[in-house]
């Protein structure tokens, strides 16, 4: 879904460039620590704001530091890597992923200069959101350029189910952040996809793998994809509201990306059929036939793969390309 293990982005960007011939990302890299976590890259495309780092987390800057510098040339030097690794390999895919924080999970993860978090605050919000599309937009136009390919954008968006319920703890402890009204949850995340698109990007999909994900606000914000962990979800056996929601995205043509490989390492290395099952199982109980698993899905990880074994990061990409395949011409025995 696009972390990776380790802190060598030579090495992750030729794993990935290997492994996902088609449609390679741009690997983040956690482990470097501050500004290569999912929120400190957003924050390095974030346009006219800067952010440094607090005990508490990143809190807005009033100029750029050391820390918002960091982030910076973390995520330039990543895309180095990818394109690097794409000359090696002397390969122009079929298509490049990035992946960005969307607005909601920025705005709960970045800290106004009081403490609170920019989410308390709604006019901060609109500008932190604003300030992130100017930024997409000049990161999608580069990728394109240097790599020659389609960009598809990934909103990552684990936060927003908290957000909808009002659940995000204050500086104190002792309450909670208000929730956000769907509405206008919906609204703001549709800004950002129609700013992806105006960037260029050639689809967006919204990715959310907490265990319940606001799957019709996600549709509904015009999203080409979307993106779910299948496990947490309760896979065929997930409450009726969860499949009839899924029904509905799939039955609009939206695409479902599908995590069904797990993100870190299993006791024993699962059969091919094995992980299968739960997205055969899924298009039975909706009543779609099967072929729309190549039609309409992709396979990703379960989330990202930033706490596996490099080892199995590696062959739990290398599993997606081939369950894609399997779904494309299933086995007899399926």
């Amino acid at each position: 879904m696009g972390s990776w293990p380790g802190t060598d982005r030579r090495e992750a960007a030729r794993t990935v460039v290997g492994e996902l011939p088609g449609m390679p990302y741009v690997p983040e890299l956690p482990a470097r620590g501050v500004g290569a976590d999912m929120v400190g890259r957003g924050a390095a495309m974030l346009v006219d704001l800067a952010v440094e780092v607090w005990p508490s987390g990143y809190r807005v800057a009033r100029r750029p530091g050391s820390d918002h510098r960091r982030a910076v040339e973390l995520l330039a030097r990543d895309v180095d890597a990818l394109d690097e690794a794409l000359g090696e390999a002397g390969a122009t895919p079929a298509a490049v992923k990035v992946q960005v924080v969307g607005p909601w999970t920025l705005a709960a993860g970045v800290e106004l200069r009081s403490g609170h978090r920019v989410l308390t605050d709604r006019g901060a919000v609109a500008e932190f959101a604003a300030s992130l599309a100017e930024g997409l937009r000049a990161h999608v136009a580069e990728l394109a350029r240097r790599t020659g390919a389609p960009v598809v954008v990934q909103l990552d968006e684990p936060t927003l189910p908290a957000v909808l319920a009002g659940s995000l703890p204050t500086p104190s402890g002792y309450g909670t952040v208000g929730a956000v009204p769907g509405a206008e949850a919906r609204a703001l995340l549709a800004d950002a996809i129609t700013a992806a698109r105006e960037a260029g990007a050639a689809s967006v999909a919204v990715h959310c793998c907490h265990p319940t994900p606001p799957l019709a606000l996600l549709g509904a914000a015009g999203a080409d994809a979307v993106a779910v962990d299948l496990g947490a979800l309760g896979g065929a056996e997930a409450p009726a509201e969860v499949l009839d929601a899924l029904g509905e995205l799939w039955e609009a043509g939206t695409e479902l990306w599908l995590g069904i490989v797990p993100s870190t390492d299993p006791a024993t290395p699962p059969a091919l059929h094995d992980l299968a099952r739960p997205a055969l199982d899924l298009a039975d109980r909706l009543g779609f036939d099967r072929a729309r698993l190549a039609d309409r899905a992709v396979v990703t990880p379960a989330c990202g793969l930033a706490g596996a074994d490099p080892g199995w990061a590696r062959r739990a990409t290398s599993t997606t390309v081939e369950l894609a395949r399997a779904f494309a011409d299933p086995p007899a025995s399926w």
